[in-house]
């Protein structure tokens, strides 16, 4: 194998991607109401969706797995050549089937597909060759065709997977909205991680942890700056008797209170409170709060429960939980 110094990789790249992305916009052309069907037999299914391939298409159906399991679809991955060699009996009677193969010619794809035919269940195939023996054994077909590999030589998957990973995902997604598929029902299956954070971490999950730093307005300009430094949070609500929410003093508002006035002895945190602060709900997600700080480039917010005054959420809590 001789290495061809003159090759330009920028100009590879970019035809390999030009190529791909011709995949691509090819695929909706192959679309036929085999697809409406297949979803439907999805959806109707008591069993679960099991997915087969082997070589490169083996790897694209554990990814379209993945993505099934985690978008409210129960999947199951199953190699071809495993199952034929032992491991058919993780078909069930109520499954669903779908092979995956550019061909549909592999040996292992023939006798695969043939033999879930002798089970009954319903084969739905993947396929790039519509006169292949798995596309005439197939109950339903998803029509991944391409013209050219982008592989210099027309031989290495490459176009091919990227067809197959594009219609894998327009099969989730298809079936995420058939399904009513909600961000809720999303955050139950990504509890890890930032991602699981975003999607379910609640204000109230956070501001529990930190001090509830909190004057009356009449309440003096000694009082107000002890209790927003003994509950180091950089701020402290204003309130009434009936802990309802009046107002905000932060460590900028004494600051320029201080700037302005030279008398200080009667100065009330009513006098140096700002009305109408921005303020969370208790139950309202994590990430809105952050949304919330970043728009108004502040670094708390004070949340609020049932009209009344809860807490303070801190930008820190937002950092330490990873979401920033």
């Amino acid at each position: 194998m001789e290495v061809k110094k003159h090759i330009d990789p920028l100009e590879t790249a970019r035809r390999t991607i030009a190529l791909e992305a011709g995949a691509i916009q090819g695929l909706s052309a192959l679309l036929t109401n085999d697809f409406s069907r297949i979803c439907q037999a999805i959806l109707e299914a008591k069993g679960r969706l099991i997915v087969s391939g082997i070589g490169k298409s083996a790897v694209i159906a554990q990814k379209i797995v993945a993505t099934l399991n985690s978008t409210g679809t129960p999947a199951v991955y199953l190699h071809a050549a495993e199952a034929i060699h032992g491991d058919l009996g993780m078909i069930l009677q109520h499954d669903v089937v779908m092979i995956i193969s550019k061909s549909g010619e592999s040996p292992e794809i023939k006798v695969l597909a043939q033999l879930v035919k002798n089970f009954g269940n319903p084969v739905i195939g993947m396929v790039g060759n519509l006169d292949s023996y798995l596309a005439k054994q197939s109950d339903f077909i998803i029509d991944t065709t391409v013209s050219q590999e982008a592989c210099p030589n027309n031989l290495a998957p490459t176009s091919s997977t990227t067809a197959q990973m594009v219609m894998g995902d327009a099969l989730a997604v298809a079936l995420m909205e058939l399904r009513g598929f909600k961000t809720e029902d999303f955050a139950k299956f990504h509890p890890g991680g930032a991602l699981g954070k975003k999607l379910y971490l609640r204000v109230a999950d956070l501001y529990i942890h930190n001090e509830q730093p909190k004057v009356l307005p009449a309440a003096t300009l000694k009082e107000v700056i002890v209790e927003i430094s003994k509950k180091r949070l950089g701020a402290t609500a204003v309130v009434n008797e009936a802990d309802e929410l009046m107002g905000v003093i932060t460590d900028g508002d004494l600051r320029r209170m201080l700037e302005k006035n030279s008398s200080l002895n009667d100065v009330t945190a009513e006098q140096i409170m700002t009305v109408n602060p921005k303020k969370i709900e208790a139950d309202a997600l994590a990430i809105d709060a952050m949304e919330l700080m970043r728009k108004n480039n502040i670094g708390q917010l004070l949340v609020v429960s049932n009209n009344q005054y809860a807490g303070i959420i801190h930008l820190h809590d937002l950092i330490k939980e990873g979401l920033i």
